[in-house]
């Protein structure tokens, strides 16, 4: 996915600058393509996933505490993860065929930049592995002082009822 997108922003203008720069990776040049390219494979791998996760539909079945709806609820979650997995795999067979042909295309006909294409791909997907530390680690920072002992007191005095409400909205974000 990374390398299609990547490969999507490859432009005339992209492809002019390399040959300006004689070869070289314009990497200051490309780097806005890069993050935007992440930005959108993290937004279609979290489409997918929604599709192939069943945690939250299994989690729901399993807390049900009546044993009638239990039995009619086992159907019904069968048929809903049927339907979820068969979606995710119709999906994602037709993106890697998409996927593969673009690709295909693509190199085969600038072969001379393949190797900045590579080049942002890994960068891109560099990026993609990195950030996750910085969207999961925003909300702890915020949520270690708001639950610490010490804080008890500003806890009651809505200081500490504020950071937690933050950290909170930073998570769902």
């Amino acid at each position: 996915m990374n390398y299609t997108i990547n490969a999507l922003f490859f432009n005339d203008d992209t492809m002019h600058k390399i040959y300006e720069e004689k070869g070289k990776f314009p990497f200051l040049y490309q780097l806005p393509q890069m993050i935007y390219s992440s930005i959108i494979s993290q937004i279609l791998n979290s489409i997918l996933q929604l599709l192939a996760l069943s945690d939250e539909v299994i989690l729901e079945f399993k807390n049900n505490k009546n044993i009638y709806n239990a039995k009619e609820g086992k159907i019904k979650l069968i048929k809903r993860l049927l339907i979820k997995f068969i979606l995710f795999f119709i999906i994602s067979s037709i993106f890697l065929l998409m996927f593969w042909y673009y690709i295909s295309m693509f190199c085969n006909i600038y072969e001379n930049t393949q190797i900045h294409l590579l080049n942002d791909t890994l960068i891109s997907f560099g990026m993609s592995l990195l950030y996750p530390f910085g969207i999961y680690l925003l909300p702890g920072l915020f949520r270690i002082p708001a639950l610490s002992k010490r804080n008890k007191n500003n806890n009651k005095s809505g200081k500490g009822k504020c950071l937690y409400n933050f950290s909170k909205f930073l998570q769902i974000i």
